[in-house]
């Protein structure tokens, strides 16, 4: 019989140091974002029901849950704040006492090392939910870019490193860049949410940051997630308005986009894995069904693998932890 002509490609296989040394992807603690929900009030730890091991803090706590992740060897943290009282235009966003202020003063003072970025939206401080201001249940475009500055300038005279925003309004870049730098922090980079999916995976967030829309939805600001052209469209925009980072939010129906991204732009870019990820997994695992640990990492790892730089999650700590014991 003549002899069969084929690769043996499970030569590189056969031993578990073996795979390690030709391995071509690697998920490293400081590539992780570790999201924090900050809310006014003392005592306060309250668990978000649809996210287990999530929890929205007082200050009082924030310490503890900082020095945890520092520890851990998190460089880097997203904040997000739940204000007692909200408004049509979102003042407590750009408040020189509003609560993400306080968290980001607090935590440099304590962790000045630490890569403090701020979410810069208002749909977590406005009564009616939505990114911007409403005229009619019309989200406007320009009044709202006006309120977005005044949120950045704001959040970077906090201390904030980063400045992250989230709204999508169109120009939101261009006008951020600007009155950062006529504020005096042209130093401080810009975050862009630049290709954000008006997806079904945020639901468990909402519950999170109590930021649920009062009417209608989001889709006439946030991207169709059947337009993969429309990402280049928008990336280019942020990129040529003066974006730091890029980032494509959800992550795991979108690992292309990530891809996409990766291969077309040369910023920084940023996976998000969202909530709704998150709590797929966490009540799968609860259930047994799978195994936890094994899956976060896969699918961390294939964010990796599609081009993410950085990835924002809320299983930082836990992902810390195991690239630890590895």
């Amino acid at each position: 019989m003549k002899e069969l002509q084929f690769r043996r490609h499970r030569r590189l296989r056969q031993t578990a140091n073996l795979r390690a040394m030709v391995r071509e992807t690697h998920l490293h603690v400081e590539d992780l974002i570790y999201p924090i929900f900050v809310v006014e009030g003392e005592q306060v730890k309250q668990e978000v029901a649809s996210m287990p091991g999530v929890y929205q803090l007082s200050l009082d706590y924030l310490n503890d849950e900082i020095a945890e992740a520092v520890e851990l060897g998190i460089k880097s943290v997203i904040v997000f704040g739940v204000p007692k009282e909200k408004d049509e235009v979102g003042s407590q966003a750009y408040c020189e006492h509003g609560i993400v202020q306080q968290a980001i003063r607090q935590m440099k003072a304590n962790y000045p090392e630490l890569v403090v970025i701020a979410d810069t939206c208002l749909c977590e401080y406005t009564s009616h939910g939505h990114c911007g201001v409403v005229e009619n249940e019309q989200v406007l475009n320009d009044p709202s870019l006006e309120l977005l500055v005044k949120t950045a300038v704001s959040q970077a005279k906090a201390g904030a490193d980063i400045i992250a925003p989230s709204n999508m309004m169109d120009g939101f870049v261009a006008a951020i860049r600007q009155g950062l730098d006529e504020a005096g922090f042209a130093h401080v980079p810009i975050m862009s949410y630049a290709i954000k999916y008006a997806s079904a995976f945020y639901g468990p967030f909402r519950d999170a940051a109590n930021s649920a829309p009062q009417f209608g939805d989001r889709k006439t600001y946030q991207m169709d997630p059947a337009n993969r052209l429309e990402a280049f469209r928008e990336a280019e925009s942020d990129v040529r308005e003066g974006a730091d980072f890029l980032m494509v939010k959800p992550a795991l129906a979108y690992l292309d986009i990530i891809r996409d991204m990766k291969n077309h732009f040369h910023l920084p870019l940023v996976a998000y894995n969202v909530s709704g990820e998150y709590s797929m997994i966490k009540a799968a695992a609860q259930n047994g069904w799978i195994d936890e640990k094994a899956i976060v990492l896969e699918m961390l790892t294939g964010m990796k693998r599609a081009g993410a730089d950085l990835i924002l999650t809320y299983f930082a700590k836990d992902v810390a932890r195991w690239l630890k014991e590895k």
